[in-house]
Formats: C-alpha cells, sequence, structure tokens
C-alpha cells in the first residue's frame, strides 16, 4: 500500500508561535493531522509535519512519498545531510531532537521525498499551510519544550 504525505509548516515571528499540517492519503483514505506551539520556528514545524504524518502510519515498511515545499526537509534528507549529521551527533545542528525523532519514524518506512513550490497553487499544499496557520492560532498553544529549554532549537 502507498501512502502520499503532504505537509507543511509556518511559524510568525520565527521565533514565534507556530503550526504544522499534514495531509495523509492512501487510496480512498485521508487523514488531516495539524498542531501548534506557542514558540517555535518555521523550520521546527516543517519537520515536525512530517514526523507527526509518519509516526501516525500504523503499520511498519510502508511505502511513502512526502511531498513538501521545504527545502530544509526534503535537502536534508535527499542531499544525505542528516545522515553525516547524525554520524557527527548533532553537533553544532539545530534541532537535533527533531531530526532524531524523524530518523525514527523515516527508518520505519520505504521513504522517498518530493519538493513542491510553496505557495503555488498546489491543493494539497495550500490545504496543508490553512491548517498550520489555524494551528499556530488556537487560544491554547501546546510548549515545544525542547525548543524553549534550549533557547534556540541548539544544544551543547
Amino acid at each position: 500500500m502507498r501512502v502520499t504525505i503532504h505537509t507543511d509548516g509556518a511559524a510568525s515571528g520565527n521565533p514565534g508561535p507556530g503550526g504544522y499540517g499534514a495531509v495523509l492519503e492512501s487510496g480512498k483514505h485521508r487523514k488531516e493531522l495539524w498542531g501548534g506551539f506557542r514558540l517555535t520556528t518555521n523550520n521546527r514545524m516543517e519537520l515536525m509535519a512530517v514526523i507527526v504524518a509518519l509516526e501516525a502510519l500504523k503499520r511498519p515498511g510502508m511505502d511513502v512519498t512526502v511531498i513538501s515545499d521545504s527545502k530544509y526537509v526534503v535537502d536534508a534528507v535527499a542531499k544525505g545531510w542528516v545522515f553525516n549529521w547524525e554520524k557527527k551527533g548533532f553537533a553544532k545542528k539545530k534541532n537535533p531532537d527533531l531530526w532524531r525523532r524523524f530518523l525514527k519514524a523515516y527508518r520505519s518506512h520505504k521513504v522517498s521525498f518530493q519538493w513542491i513550490r510553496g505557495h503555488n497553487g498546489h491543493p494539497l499544499n495550500e490545504l496543508c499551510d490553512r491548517l498550520a496557520v489555524a494551528a499556530s492560532q488556537q487560544a491554547s498553544l501546546d510548549v515545544d519544550e525542547e525548543y524553549e529549554r534550549s533557547g534556540n532549537g541548539t544544544f551543547t
């Protein structure tokens, strides 16, 4: 069974309130996921959208295509950067907590990535953006504990 995941993230202020949105599709099935944080960054939300979507898959070993407008996420995987960062313990890299979580979910499936230009009229990318923005504007937002604890997403 093939799953297509569309993702987007948004943050105002960067850092500031942020949200992620994801749409999972497989055959006639479709699921929307979203969430928001009171203080985060756009890159964290782009990555969080992919993580949450991959973690939502119920069976390991699924064929997954992630479609994202995030060069940060797509290039990190497609160009192998994240695997080199991992070998070096994510030294001096931002968002090591999320990259570690991503790699765990990523390795549970057969994942490929496709980059698309954001805000270019792609219906599901636009939906993900609306979900992310709406999530970031909720009255009660979650705490991105790792980000707030570290102050800027990096750890020493």
